[in-house]
């Protein structure tokens, strides 16, 4: 069989299974469960959001004999046979190449035949907004009012070019980019689920280059993993990607904030030389500015609205204060002026270092703020004077832990490989919460609970699914201290680890002494640390 890309072997099956839409899947789910199934509807949003992929699960969820909390079984003759697209009971159509009046007024003759096999017929139309005037005026009627078994999914990029009389005849759901956080946990599924690894400042680059598009994260990764056979590092993200890292984006935009072109102009050539685009580095730029800009404004969740780390976000804090906002949105507006020139000039790095030359002399600029001139010309007077010391941050004081509270009783240890009941229940409560880390919770194994602790282990192909669910580490503990009624902390290791080769060795010790006194006799034995 073919190679399949990532994005297509981990397309959902299930309601459950699709991240970041939590309002739409809620929503969708309970008009399965209670059968008000809408005769039209409407999925907006950016590429890669996941429209298409609620659409197929929809048609099936609807179609499902036996329906789970909303969810199609995935086990039915039904489900079988609109998984495999082997039914003609729903039909998806392009419309960007069916978008003529004579394919919509066919497929009003088709839809007034019922179902063969499915209780309703399902279409699917993709790229709707494509669809010529005369197709969508034909399409009006069968909308509005279709016969009892047919439903209607439309998806479109651009519902704005959908005349106001298709809108009303829908139910819309808007489908919103998806966070970076949602896409790296699901990059580590599907990582731990093949058995690759990627390190977590790798995922962070796909992540952000994916701009919100679950769909491009998985193709990003894809191209990733077919450069390598081992591990997917930061170095080989950034080198696929072409984009610069957040390192070198702090250093750049630090030579254009102090005025030094030499700088700027070498870092331009050392991304250059490895290999970095031009129209990639520009876009970085601008989106570093936007957040410098941001620093400036926002006093408090800096780190929510950037999905960046609370370090970044100070970093981002100290080049604000360097600077003022005037020369932030005078360098923010060269670039983004400059990236759309880079898709027609000859030499797209030539308008990198002009807008980057420009960033750093904005006293020859007619459009650079007073102020910001003649602070740059103060520095030009200045010139071999040294820079006033940065200001000492101190360290905000940390908290003092509150007393703890007194323990209750601890619970009776477990031998090896025998889960207690509790460790089984809290493992069932995680999965049934938390459906996303299900498949990370069940390559889990077991190993010891000595009273405190609970020791489980993964294959070492199974290595993202660890690095997941350390992420989650207090989410599982909370979890286990309910079940137990105790303070029980996890301990997460690996498959031939130290931990576990001790416990292999000690089990050895253990029998040759067993073996000895079986030979010698235990009065004949004398044992010495």
């Amino acid at each position: 069989m073919s190679y399949q890309a990532l994005y297509r072997a981990w397309r959902p099956d299930t309601f459950t299974e699709i991240v970041g839409q939590d309002a739409i899947v809620r929503t969708l789910k309970r008009q399965v469960m209670s059968g008000r199934v809408a005769h039209a509807y409407l999925f907006c949003g950016t590429r890669g959001t996941g429209k298409t992929t609620a659409a197929k699960v929809l048609a099936r969820a609807i179609n499902c004999l036996n329906p789970r909390d909303g969810d199609p079984c995935g086990e039915c003759e039904v489900c079988r046979a609109l998984k495999a697209e082997t039914s003609m009971d729903v039909s998806e159509i392009d419309a960007a190449s069916n978008n003529g009046v004579d394919e919509i007024r066919d497929l009003r003759e088709k839809i007034k035949f019922p179902p063969t096999l499915t209780r309703y017929k399902v279409y699917i139309i993709d790229e709707v907004h494509m669809l010529s005037t005369g197709a969508f005026n034909a399409l009006l009627k069968t909308l509005e009012e279709p016969p009892e078994h047919a439903v209607f999914i439309l998806a479109t990029t651009e519902p704005q070019r959908l005349p106001a009389t298709i809108l009303s005849r829908c139910q819309r759901f808007d489908f919103h980019r998806i966070s970076i956080e949602t896409i790296i946990e699901r990059l580590m599924v599907v990582l731990g689920g093949i058995g690759r690894t990627a390190s977590e400042e790798a995922l962070n680059e796909i992540a952000r280059a994916a701009e919100g598009a679950m769909r491009d994260a998985l193709s990003l990764l894809d191209v990733c993993l077919s450069y390598t056979d081992g591990e997917v590092t930061g170095q080989l993200a950034r080198d696929v990607l072409g984009t610069a890292g957040r390192g070198a984006m702090f250093d750049f935009v630090d030579a254009l904030i102090d005025g030094d072109a030499g700088s700027a102009l070498q870092q331009i050539d050392a991304v250059t030389r490895r290999g970095g685009d031009s129209q990639v580095f520009i876009r970085d730029t601008a989106a570093h500015l936007r957040a410098v800009m941001l620093a400036g404004a926002v006093k408090e969740g800096l780190e929510d609205i950037l999905e960046v780390t609370p370090e970044d976000a100070e970093r981002f804090r100290a080049q604000a204060e360097r600077t003022d906002a005037a020369a932030v949105d005078r360098m923010l507006e060269l670039f983004m002026r400059a990236e759309p020139d880079t898709r027609w000039a000859s030499r797209p790095r030539t308008v990198l270092e002009l807008a980057a030359v420009r960033a750093c002399h904005p006293e020859k600029e007619s459009d650079a703020a007073v102020t910001e001139r003649l602070s740059r010309v103060e520095k030009l007077i200045e010139k071999g004077v040294p820079a006033a010391p940065a200001r000492s941050q101190s360290r905000p004081a940390q908290k003092s832990e509150p007393d703890e509270a007194p323990r209750p009783s601890k619970p009776k240890p477990t031998p090896a490989e025998t889960p207690p009941q509790a460790y089984l229940d809290a493992v069932r409560r995680l999965t049934e919460e938390n459906p996303t880390i299900s498949e990370p919770l069940q390559s889990m194994r077991f190993i010891r609970f000595d009273g405190e602790r609970v020791t489980v282990e993964f294959e070492k192909k199974r290595m993202m699914h660890k690095i997941l669910l350390e992420r989650r580490k207090s989410l599982l503990e909370q979890a286990l201290c309910d079940a137990f009624g105790a303070s029980v902390s996890l301990v997460m290791t690996v498959e031939g680890s130290g931990e576990a080769a001790g416990r292999k060795l000690g089990a050895t010790a253990r029998d040759v002494i067993n073996q000895s006194y079986d030979v010698f006799g235990r009065d004949k034995i004398e044992l010495v640390d």
